[in-house]
């Protein structure tokens, strides 16, 4: 390992601030780790914020580029494919991809974020900082003022990254000073709220559901989803509208909650025996987006959810949080760790892939709530699982999930153009399964070519 390379500080040590103190350690910098809570490994988490997450490919590939993807493989669980919960009718598990051994993985945010903080801790070239509240970053001097236990104190450093989440403590520094780094900021909140509830294993520890996969349950306006937990549990989170006949804020005596959750979601609390504690108990959050411009100003740059917050709802916000430093590596071999090259660099590659997998996940919301109970859709998603097994095609979430040498952006101009033409033909197709496949490859790619 080369020493000294140079002083680095982040700030945030969730799952993107450690993994890039991690591979910057490997290089040689000095690395100094900050986090304002305190370490997770030595406090419960609290109910109701655990939350799962879908790793797949571009998460991987980040977990490789550190070696702990044989690690963290052991700690997950895979997710085949979509099992939907109709409100009439038999359940349907719908495959990720038509091809074998693609799928994507829950996995314990927390557990992963544990995992990434080992790590860290065995490295000579990084000190972590628990508790520690970034006050000020000075974006000329590049110094960074932290106060740790009521001490604070003022440290330069070669480069500063604010990996501190959607409410980072970096970017608002740059916020402040808007009109002079024209700096653009945009928020974009969902009237949809999220609560998250639990499904508890069987009494021999196994799993009451589908293990497999990620469950939702679609509803007009509503939506659930449950990922599978290594101990046998499930974790669900709820969505629906904040306002409303039965808005989420209306929901708030025993009978209103259980009447609810029963015309929607019966098959599901049948397994929570707790329910109504549950739904008292856990908190009722909100879904946002965030993005922003720029990511850096000399030295001091924007990663992850500081600059790129998403909605869940196509699996991709770590994944794309981890693929940030996957990017950086690259640029930092490209540019042999020549900062004023591989910043300007970095922002320019990212910030058009993010504003795309923002957008993606934004539209995958009112797919996955309504598009998922639509014969139509499903028809499409027969046809695409089909061209997948047997043709050279890779369907619209094939290309963001199992394609990590695919860019957001040109995933989604693709995806979506293939999309327009295969629910055209969906429309008109009675048995997806007896439709020749050789016409519609030529007919979507022919119009995809046309129009990239």
């Amino acid at each position: 390992m080369t020493k000294n390379r140079g002083k680095i500080a982040i700030a945030g040590a969730g799952l993107c601030g450690t993994m890039m103190a991690i591979r910057l350690a490997e290089y040689g910098y000095q690395i100094d780790l900050y986090e304002r809570r305190t370490d997770l490994r030595k406090t419960d988490i609290s109910a109701g914020r655990s939350i799962n997450l879908a790793l797949s490919d571009r998460g991987l590939k980040a977990l490789d580029m550190i070696g702990l993807r044989d690690q963290v493989s052991a700690e997950i669980i895979p997710m085949h494919g979509r099992m939907i919960h109709p409100s009439d009718g038999e359940n349907a598990m719908y495959s990720y991809s038509g091809r074998n051994g693609e799928y994507i993985n829950s996995v314990s945010r927390g557990g992963l974020n544990m995992t990434l903080l080992d790590e860290a801790e065995k490295s000579d070239n990084i000190n972590l900082y628990f508790e520690a509240n970034v006050k000020t970053v000075d974006i000329n001097s590049t110094s960074l003022t932290v106060s740790i236990d009521g001490h604070e104190s003022t440290k330069e450093y070669d480069v500063i990254f604010g990996s501190d989440g959607a409410g980072s403590a970096v970017r608002r520094t740059l916020q402040k000073q808007s009109s002079r780094l024209r700096f653009d900021f945009q928020q974009k909140w969902l009237s949809t709220g999220y609560k998250e509830l639990h499904i508890p294993p069987t009494a021999d520890g196994g799993w009451k559901i589908e293990k497999h996969a990620l469950h939702i349950w679609p509803r007009k306006g509503h939506m659930m989803i449950a990922l599978p937990n290594l101990d046998g549990s499930f974790t669900l989170t709820m969505f629906t509208p904040f306002e409303g006949p039965v808005g989420m804020d209306r929901l708030d005596t025993d009978e209103l909650i259980t009447e609810f959750m029963e015309e929607n979601f019966a098959d599901a609390t049948v397994h929570i025996p707790d329910l109504l504690e549950q739904f008292r108990t856990n908190p009722t959050a909100s879904l946002g987006t965030i993005k922003c411009y720029p990511w850096k100003y000399n030295r001091t740059v924007l990663l992850g959810d500081s600059a790129h917050a998403i909605v869940p709802f196509y699996g991709q916000g770590m994944n794309c949080a981890l693929e940030d430093c996957v990017v950086l590596d690259q640029l930092i071999q490209d540019h042999d760790h020549d900062w004023d090259k591989i910043l300007p660099a970095y922002q320019e590659q990212r910030k058009v892939d993010a504003d795309a997998i923002a957008d993606l996940a934004e539209d995958n919301f009112y797919e996955m709530r309504d598009a998922t109970a639509d014969p139509v859709f499903n028809v499409k998603r027969q046809i695409e699982l089909r061209l997948e097994a047997e043709l050279d095609y890779y369907s619209k979430y094939s290309l963001v999930t199992f394609r990590a040498d695919v860019p957001y952006h040109i995933a989604m101009k693709q995806g979506r153009l293939q999309n327009k033409v295969l629910y055209n033909i969906a429309k008109a197709v009675d048995n997806p399964t007896e439709v020749a496949l050789g016409p519609i490859l030529k007919e979507v790619n022919e119009y995809v070519a046309e129009r990239m």
